[in-house]
């Protein structure tokens, strides 16, 4: 089976200069969706699992899902990922049902609302680190709070977003206390804050600079060049889908999403990761409110799925191939976490600590 460590598909994905979408799931139908997807065009994949993704589908459901798709498709290396991890204990428990990788959010306190100080984040992350890194799993880590740079806010998602108003500094991620960061806690992948959001309202038009911060990307890329860059919130939000969803009865206002264009260009400079959920909820609902409309009779939930999923599939399709990860599956010779844990252990997997300490 081939489960890989978000550390070593996102060194590949470094040498070989793309990115990685990361998923979202909470079901069947969407694993399958995306691995039909990585399969048809040879990719390596992100799944990720929310912790309301856990208390929907259960960690037992979630873990037997994942024998399930690795079994389906062995040839496809197969990261999964805890999203937003509140605490030691979550991310724990996602490493005992299977996770190969795990995010310690430190930048919100464990009730997953409260923004928290900088010592609090650097320490939990550190220990969050050391511990995964105890069995070879990869840990990212969180410096800046995800919010909007148009409304100064947060936007929950499956309960995690900060409340409140938040300010301009804790709104982008700062590039000086970013290499001390990376330093300090020894994470795989660093996720920033430019001004993006959770949800589907991210802006109420199509960014510039002033609400999406690309330079930030770029200015955090040139103090750590060897550090793989995690862009949150990071859904397009297509016009295309909006307007299947409003043509069929959704009441979607018009917003915009993160441009697909902008997210080539963060790969271009260091962004390795690529979380997406928002755009991958549009795509299957937009098919099950076109069913509803077009069969108001029908009542088999396969019928209202097997499109669903079709359009989640070339939705992740179209990422693959945009992102540069098409192709780069059979590229890939898996290694195992035990001996990812041996590699930690002998400081084998510590060039991102070099790279910062010189910086």
């Amino acid at each position: 089976m081939a489960r890989i460590t978000l550390r070593q598909l996102l060194d590949h994905a470094a040498e070989h200069g793309y990115g990685v979408p990361a998923f979202n799931i909470n079901n069947m139908e969407q694993g399958l969706a995306i691995m039909e997807a990585a399969k048809a065009c040879d990719a390596p994949v992100i799944i990720q699992a929310s912790r309301g993704a856990r208390a929907y589908a259960s960690d037992i459901m979630l873990s037997r899902m994942m024998d399930a798709l690795t079994e389906i498709h062995p040839a496809i290396p197969l990261c999964i990922h805890q999203d937003h991890g509140n605490n030691e204990a979550t991310c724990l428990s996602a490493i005992r049902h299977g996770f190969t990788s795990v995010m310690m959010d430190g930048s919100l306190m464990a009730d997953a609302k409260t923004p928290a100080s900088y010592d609090y984040n650097v320490a939990i992350t550190e220990r969050v680190a050391r511990m995964a890194h105890w069995v070879g799993a990869s840990v990212e880590g969180e410096l800046g709070v995800l919010g909007s740079l148009e409304t100064g806010h947060g936007e929950a998602e499956d309960g995690h977003g900060a409340e409140g108003a938040l300010s301009h500094d804790q709104l982008l991620t700062n590039p000086d206390q970013a290499v001390d960061f990376v330093t300090a806690t020894r994470v795989d992948a660093l996720a920033i804050a430019c001004g993006t959001s959770h949800g589907a309202y991210k802006f109420t038009r199509k960014p510039d600079g002033g609400i999406l911060a690309m330079q930030v990307i770029e200015a955090i890329h040139e103090k750590l060049p060897d550090t793989h860059l995690v862009m949150h919130g990071s859904s397009s939000v297509p016009q295309q889908l909006q307007d299947i969803i409003n043509t069929y009865g959704g009441e979607m206002p018009q917003t915009f999403g993160v441009p697909v264009e902008e997210i080539e260009r963060g790969i271009r400079h260091g962004v390795r990761k690529v979380n997406i959920d928002t755009d991958c909820r549009m795509a299957m609902a937009g098919q099950f409110r076109r069913v509803a409309t077009q069969n108001p009779r029908e009542f088999d939930p396969r019928k209202f799925l097997k499109p669903a999923m079709d359009a989640l599939r070339d939705l992740c399709r179209d990422r693959f191939e945009r992102f540069g990860t098409a192709g780069k599956a059979s590229k890939i010779k898996v290694i195992a976490m035990d001996e990812m844990a041996k590699r930690y252990a002998a400081g084998k997997l510590d060039p991102q600590i070099a790279t910062a300490k010189a910086a």
